[in-house]
């Protein structure tokens, strides 16, 4: 897989362009990353920067590769030209921005390239570019389908079909609307792999609609809408990652669908506990007990499995440990950190996996 990193106008001054949005990292190192990245992921990848928009477009036209990752600049918001050439090319493109751009200038916020795009990243930093190349490999690996269950924009989820069991992933991020079902997209892909269907589902979050209820009301309403995913086996199981687990650990036992089994993995379990530490989602945590969330969450019968590492320096362990022990569940209890549970290759997943596969036998 060959994959070509655009960096459009300004993007030469990264490191001393305003530091305090941008960051302290280079060009230079950006590339060097990018470089890392993609050997890491087994693909080629070439970047390019350019400060002209007629050259940005000669780039799209003539790449022959796989798939474009780019940060187009102040050229996002103005470009109508960038994103023909977008279109004009059988090419995915992923737009990538390093700060929140739905958090600053009203102006900003708007991007007349993202339709032409197949994936908008924005708000994580230089990390963004990661992601927006593992979205490219991911979506290349299994064939999907969007498959909306609500009527909000948010409301929809990638369904890859096979002829196993269901398995519904909500991911996390803090509830934050810059985190979207990408980053659980390497677990849908190797679910897929191992003969499951898989449905990565998206939600309203913070920021775009979301919060509490909202959030955990789409992901009841995407569990009960499976029966009209017209799969052949009626059998279900829900994965959510951190805060992604704490919804999935409210809608299912709520949810007309039977759930057999919630893989919960690195999750905030106990809303009030996070606001009273110096963990990093404190504050999201106080918000969303604001709006009325539970402070801390309960299985509900529903058999349950927790996967947490003692490096995860995101959730502290310590929540799972006591959960596990006041309600007499599985822990698989770890030495790795919060988002390596991400990662299919982790012997942390392949546990997760075996889990998964015993579900008819578990009893809670």
């Amino acid at each position: 897989m060959r994959l070509l990193v655009i960096n459009g106008p300004n993007l030469d001054l990264l490191g001393t362009r305003e530091p305090e949005i941008y960051g302290s990292t280079t060009l230079a190192d950006l590339d060097d990353q990018v470089a890392k990245w993609g050997a890491d992921m087994g693909v080629g990848v070439e970047t390019e920067q350019s400060n002209s928009e007629s050259r940005i477009i000669d780039l799209i036209h003539v790449f022959d590769g796989d798939g474009i990752v780019i940060n187009a600049g102040a050229l996002t918001h103005t470009s109508r030209a960038i994103a023909d050439a977008i279109r004009g090319v059988d090419v995915p493109v992923v737009e990538v921005h390093i700060s929140n751009i739905h958090e600053r200038e009203s102006w900003r916020a708007q991007s007349v390239i993202a339709e032409a795009c197949v994936r908008s990243i924005y708000g994580r930093g230089i990390s963004g570019y990661r992601d927006a190349m593992r979205h490219l490999l991911n979506r290349s690996a299994v064939p999907f389908e969007i498959v909306r269950y609500g009527p909000h924009p948010d409301n929809v989820g990638d369904l890859r079909r096979n002829g196993g069991d269901l398995v519904v992933l909500a991911h996390g991020g803090l509830w934050r609307h810059e985190y979207e079902r990408d980053t659980t997209e390497s677990l849908a892909v190797d679910l897929a792999r191992h003969g499951y269907s898989s449905w990565n589902i998206e939600y309203r979050r913070v920021g775009a609609g979301g919060g509490w209820p909202a959030s955990a009301h789409d992901v009841l309403t995407a569990l009960d809408f499976v029966p009209q995913l017209g799969l052949a086996s009626e059998h279900v199981i829900i994965v959510g990652h951190s805060a992604g687990a704490h919804l999935a650990m409210w809608a299912a036992p709520r949810s007309a669908t039977e759930v057999l089994l919630q893989v919960v993995l690195g999750p905030i379990l106990d809303l009030t506990a996070m606001t009273e530490s110096d963990a990093v989602g404190a504050e999201d945590c106080r918000k969303m007990l604001g709006q009325g969330a539970p402070g801390r969450a309960c299985h509900d019968g529903v058999p349950t499995a927790i996967v947490h590492g003692d490096a995860d320096q995101i959730v502290p362990v310590e929540q799972s440990i006591r959960f596990a022990g006041e309600h007499g569940i599985e822990h698989h209890r770890t030495d790795t950190d919060h988002f390596s549970l991400l990662d299919p290759s982790k012997p942390e997943w392949f546990w997760a996996i075996k889990r998964i596969g015993s579900a008819h036998d578990s009893t809670g």
